[in-house]
């Protein structure tokens, strides 16, 4: 019996331990879920006082983050031009004169442009090559 008895012993200290052990590695998850939640603040706050910067002193950059400004700025840019493209691309029947003066005559066997119904993106296939979603008939 002193070999059960024993046996048992060891066994609820091996259990004992795999618990404390398993409720250490919670606690360790757990901060360090809170450490990334405040980690995520802080640059969520870091965005807040970039954008805030550049909204009011964009002009007037020292010149260590002027390149940066720059790129910034060029991006915004760049999607304002990609904003009016998409546009363009939501209007497709709107009249539009190329820089030549010449308006080409569309073909017969053209399909026509359709917009899809998820969207709003202009295409001649059976599925929105932006989305995904059935252009219908």
């Amino acid at each position: 019996m002193a070999f059960f008895d024993n046996l048992t012993r060891k066994a609820q200290d091996v259990a004992s331990v795999a618990g404390e052990k398993a409720k250490m590695a919670a606690d360790t998850a757990k901060i360090n879920m809170q450490i990334a939640s405040e980690q995520r603040e802080i640059e969520k706050d870091y965005k807040t006082i970039g954008e805030w910067y550049m909204a009011e002193h964009a002009d007037e950059a020292p010149e260590a983050i002027a390149d940066v400004v720059a790129a910034i700025k060029a991006a915004k840019e760049k999607i304002m031009e990609l904003e009016e493209a998409k546009e363009q691309r939501k209007n497709p029947t709107a009249d539009v004169i190329p820089a030549d003066g010449v308006v080409a005559e569309e073909t017969a066997g053209t399909p026509e442009m359709k917009i899809c119904p998820v969207c709003g993106n202009a295409s001649q296939g059976k599925f929105c090559p932006q989305c995904g979603a059935p252009m219908g008939e």
